[in-house]
């Protein structure tokens, strides 16, 4: 069963990011559903265990912040337009976001990013 409130999907999308910035691995692992996937331009990753092992252990810079610039609520999902800054506060890259959330969990992201110039 979906989360039916659109404010669900916003705390998720939030809480997703704070626990990513703060380093918070377990949080996140309880913010995404068993099967959670992610779709991003260079890569997919299918199951909760192997999206948090390369967040925490295979990503290239783990001193990131991401700004929030604007969150859609689209019925149960969001959307989330921002940036993702460095540890000197400069822009990496912009992104959109679009969270699937099902029975009170991000079930799927769909990533897209783009740098900027």
């Amino acid at each position: 069963m979906s989360d039916p409130e659109p404010a669900a999907g916003t705390r998720l999308a939030r809480a997703y990011y704070d626990a990513l910035d703060a380093g918070e691995y377990d949080r996140l692992a309880e913010l995404l559903a068993p099967g959670f996937i992610q779709r991003r331009p260079d890569r997919t990753f299918e199951g909760r265990e192997r999206f948090v092992a390369f967040m925490r252990d295979e990503r290239p810079m783990t001193d990131t912040t991401h700004a929030v610039d604007r969150v859609y609520p689209a019925g149960p999902g969001v959307a989330v337009r921002g940036r993702l800054l460095d540890a000197d506060g400069d822009t990496l890259f912009s992104f959109v976001d679009v969270f699937e959330i099902a029975n009170g969990r991000i079930a799927a992201l769909e990533t897209y990013a783009a740098t900027d110039e």
